[in-house]
């Protein structure tokens, strides 16, 4: 039987779109959210029926509902939630003003939460469901410049991790999903978005931030269709995994800094293990 996906995040040429097309090769139905849906039209139209575009501002929280209704009414049900839709702003954690951090929180970590939310009641309803959430390698590995970033897609991690185990009784199946350098839209705004930064200290570090996005746009070592056709196929596996990491270089980057902060965990073992009260 086809499953139906929910998808946000649906810009021609990132992520959303590459995941909708997956879906599609493998014979289920999308709802595909974005802020400008008229951008995808005749991109659905080649598929009939078989996808539903939703305009959807996610920060809008009755947006969602009426977005997550529009699809359970349309295809009888969500099977599928990948909450894809994201940006990243950079900027030092000392001079990022509240404004853009604060939007970010509320972009990438509190509306999927909103979507999120939205969708469970029926996942539970029909006692079975996935839920994909799109995190970065930027969620197990921050970098000088994009603390704030980081932070948002920590915080999905262990959102993520936490409702995992609370939804397993009821059928429902969690994965976080880390995608490196991918070659999409993502890095195409740098060239022309100035530094925003009022402490001249961070100037030299923010310039070599944008300049090495800006080299890389169109670049980008990850093909944004392989990582969501990897994504099924890891959906399939028994068990599925907790979380796949995307991309070559993303990979090799987790695995060297979790086997730092585990050396760091390891060589402080004494000092750790005193702090307790005797035994």
């Amino acid at each position: 039987m086809s499953k139906r996906w929910f998808i946000t995040g649906g810009t021609p040429g990132n992520f959303g779109m590459a995941f909708a097309e997956a879906a599609l090769e493998a014979g289920d139905r999308v709802v595909l959210t974005s802020r400008r849906p008229q951008e995808l039209a005749t991109w659905a139209d080649q598929y009939g029926d078989r996808v539903l575009v939703v305009q959807l501002e996610l920060t809008d929280a009755a947006q969602v509902q009426r977005a997550v209704h529009a699809a359970e009414e349309h295809f009888g049900g969500i099977d599928v939630l990948v909450n894809n839709a994201g940006r990243g702003w950079y900027g030092s954690i000392e001079g990022m003003d509240e404004s853009s951090l604060r939007g970010m929180f509320e972009l990438n970590f509190f509306s999927v939460l909103s979507v999120t939310r939205a969708v469970l009641p029926g996942m539970r309803a029909r006692g079975n469901g996935w839920i994909v959430n799109v995190s970065s390698v930027a969620g197990l590995v921050s970098a000088p410049g994009f603390g704030y970033y980081s932070a948002t897609k920590f915080a999905i991690e262990a959102i993520t991790d936490a409702l995992r185990d609370e939804v397993a009784a009821q059928g429902i199946s969690v994965m976080t999903v880390e995608p490196g350098a991918f070659r999409t839209n993502a890095y195409a705004g740098f060239a022309n978005e100035p530094i925003e930064e009022p402490i001249s200290e961070y100037h030299g570090m923010l310039e070599q931030v944008r300049a090495a996005f800006v080299e890389m746009d169109g670049v980008q070592p990850g093909d944004p269709h392989r990582g969501a056709r990897a994504v099924i196929a890891a959906m399939a596996q028994d068990p599925a995994p907790r979380r796949l990491v995307l991309g070559n270089g993303g990979y090799d980057a987790v695995i060297d800094t979790l086997e730092q902060s585990l050396a760091d965990i390891r060589g402080n073992e004494t000092l750790s293990r005193s702090s307790d009260f005797p035994t």
